[in-house]
């Protein structure tokens, strides 16, 4: 069994982010180590998934879509989509593995004759693969779901180049990643630790451009389960049609901050810009934060990196425990009541 599978335990949020690099080059050692037999045609993935095991596939989604040939959809719910059959590659990702909606959705493209793919660290997840001959990938286990983000957001890619769905252009980008976070570490907890205070007291507004959703989601639920706080994310252009018109009232005590990167399409930058002139009229307390890196995953992986950082200062300055879920686990509790 491999040594961080036993001893990765960091209890502290901050020493899980401080590990993000080294849990990236592990989670690839594990997708190396990962294989199966039989490979298909498929017409479509799904990729099932919540919370913390979930927020991979909306990153993925936005990453490969240039690159994969055939429609991918999440499914952060109970039930599956209606032409879910046996030409769909199906990955289920529970770092528990007791999901119950991600069990439900299992379940039900099992019936289907779905070829399926698990993701956990154990869990009932783990018991239904091995009962049932499905390709099971086991992540380090005993931590909080969305501190290992970089082993289940990884294996996914794994998964997707075994079967002959992309690349392997992937691996190259995860090592210069892994490069780039240990080179800029200093500047992007620098960068953090500013945005940061600007952000305290305020209510979060997220936006970034088409192609970036996953990683608005992702810093979102970070203050969220991080820093115990409202925030809303929003994306250039669709928030030009409508959002954009409601900064009129009640735009006291809000911080707007912009994830950029170089590669976001030039009419959406001219967007962008149109948008920091407009609503410096309501808010002056504008933060831009730009990526960094040569390719999509780097960018997006350099801001998940940086805008958890910002999620820890919060935590830190709101004076709350960044890593405690009571009130999911009540939620959790209540539900277990009844069948």
């Amino acid at each position: 069994m491999n040594s961080c599978i036993k001893n990765c335990y960091f209890y502290n949020m901050k020493d899980y982010i401080k590990k993000f690099a080294d849990q990236i080059e592990e989670a690839i050692k594990i997708g190396n180590n990962f294989d199966f037999n039989d490979k298909f045609e498929y017409k479509n993935v799904v990729i099932c998934g919540l919370g913390g095991s979930g927020i991979g596939g909306s990153i993925l989604k936005d990453i490969v879509k240039d690159e994969l040939k055939i429609p991918i959809e999440l499914v952060k719910d109970y039930n599956i989509p209606n032409y879910v059959n046996i030409e769909t590659l199906v990955i289920c990702s529970s770092y528990s593995g007791n999901t119950e909606e991600t069990i439900s959705a299992m379940k039900k493209c099992h019936e289907r004759g779905a070829k399926i793919f698990t993701i956990s660290s154990e869990g009932f997840v783990e018991k239904f693969s091995a009962d049932n001959n499905i390709p099971h990938i086991k992540i380090p286990s005993g931590s909080p779901p969305r501190a290992m983000f970089a082993y289940s957001f990884i294996q996914l890619f794994f998964i997707l180049y075994k079967n002959n769905l992309i690349s392997d252009g992937f691996l190259k980008n995860l090592e210069h990643t892994i490069e780039n976070l240990k080179k800029t570490s200093e500047n992007i907890i620098s960068t953090a630790r500013s945005a940061a205070d600007k952000i305290h007291k305020t209510t979060a507004i997220i936006y970034c451009c088409d192609g970036y959703e996953g990683l608005a989601i992702r810093f979102r639920q970070q203050l969220n389960e991080n820093s115990k706080m409202l925030c809303w994310h929003a994306i250039i252009p669709e928030m030009n049609h409508n959002e954009i018109l409601g900064w009129r009232t009640n735009t006291d005590d809000l911080s707007v901050i912009f994830l950029q990167n170089d590669d976001d399409f030039y009419r959406n930058k001219l967007r962008v810009s149109i948008n920091k002139k407009i609503i410096q009229k309501y808010n002056p307390k504008i933060i831009e934060i730009d990526s960094f890196g040569n390719s999509k995953l780097e960018k997006t992986l350099y801001l998940v990196h940086l805008t958890d950082w910002i999620s820890w200062f919060l935590s830190e300055l709101n004076n709350v425990d960044s890593v405690e879920i009571d009130v999911i686990n009540y939620l959790k509790s209540e539900l277990s009541k009844i069948n």
